[in-house]
């Protein structure tokens, strides 16, 4: 028998059934989601540790070494959104008193500036307006100026919409002995990104942009250049939950036993490991074409009801709409613009 009586009641809300309204989601994502994806997300719970959940934990593995085009060993998912995975890679590679040097463009180079503050790095942004990107001659002035050992940058800045060259960035950072960490939460399988050719260090993503997959899980990969600077810190990382040797272990990137870390989301996994499987199916190059002419359609059109693109160079604007930008949403999306800029002045976007 209870020795108390209770003081908190049932919410009333909480006794009634759950109502989820018919939406047609256009941002690049969270986008609704495609019947395999969402039959996956129904599938009957396995135990986190069991054969068969590492079974489709190394199949997830094997689709970011995919969608992300690398070899690196070190490639697993971030039990938490995109936003989790930059900490990770900045709580693991960074210790109080390294110098890193920031491309901050937008709200995710300012937010990598506040997290590298707080592990008490030297951080040193490269400040631009939005709309701004970063050329190889800036990169490098920053890199002789300051000598960092952690370079990031953003390939597709959402908060602008603007697409961040890559292209000699890595080559150029290890020429200063510099790793180079890129965003790619807005550009994954939606504008070309090749992490070895590219020499990318460290590269994020999150689940739910281009890959459509549901919200809170996170894709990142380490070089063996960064896997040396994470494996020989004096100090060991703030978060133990973000602990890449921990995460290495768990994910069997380490050819070690498993031994348990934390409780992984098993039916986002799901979900996640079905969106590779997709865009495995529809091809990478396949997945970017798609984008590219979904965009250049919708700035078309919104050009034609006499818009101005923010980001001027068609070659710097960011290509993922989402899975539903589909020319006949596309056209449902301006009609409706073209209808409310007749009782409003024109606006720039």
């Amino acid at each position: 028998m209870a020795s108390h009586k209770l003081l908190v009641t049932p919410p009333k809300a909480l006794l009634k059934p759950l109502s989820i309204p018919n939406q047609l989601l256009l941002g690049p994502g969270p986008s609704n989601l495609p019947p395999r994806i969402m039959a996956a997300g129904g599938l009957q719970m396995i135990g986190s540790m069991s054969k068969d959940m590492y079974q489709i934990m190394d199949e997830i593995k094997e689709g970011i070494q995919y969608v992300f085009q690398t070899r690196n060993p070190l490639t697993l998912v971030i039990s938490g959104s995109g936003h989790c995975a930059l900490e990770a890679a900045l709580v693991n590679v960074l210790e109080p008193g390294d110098s890193f040097l920031v491309g901050a463009n937008g709200i995710w180079g300012q937010r990598a500036v506040d997290i590298g503050e707080r592990i008490g790095a030297r951080v040193h942004p490269m400040t631009k307006d939005p709309g701004g990107h970063y050329t190889l001659q800036e990169v490098e002035e920053g890199l002789a100026q300051h000598k960092p050992v952690l370079l990031f940058l953003t390939h597709g800045e959402s908060s602008t919409g603007v697409l961040q060259p890559l292209d000699g960035f890595g080559e150029l950072c290890h020429r200063y002995k510099c790793l180079l960490l890129v965003d790619s939460v807005a550009s994954l399988g939606g504008t070309p990104l090749y992490m070895d050719r590219q020499g990318i260090d460290i590269l994020y993503s999150g689940s739910q942009k281009a890959l459509n997959a549901p919200p809170g899980t996170s894709l990142i990969s380490f070089s063996d250049k960064a896997k040396k600077k994470m494996y020989s810190r004096k100090t060991k990382p703030f978060s133990f939950y973000l602990d890449i040797k921990w995460l290495a272990n768990f994910w069997g990137c380490d050819d070690q036993p498993r031994m348990y870390h934390h409780t992984i989301p098993v039916i986002s996994l799901y979900s996640l490991r079905e969106s590779l499987a997709l865009i495995a199916e529809q091809g990478l190059e396949n997945s970017w074409r798609q984008h590219r002419e979904a965009a250049a359609y919708l700035h078309g059109r919104l050009q034609a009801l006499g818009l101005q693109l923010f980001v001027k160079d068609p070659v710097l604007r960011i290509g993922l709409l989402g899975c539903n930008a589909t020319r006949e949403n596309v056209d449902r999306v301006t009609e409706a613009l073209r209808a409310a800029l007749q009782h409003c002045p024109k606006k720039k976007l």
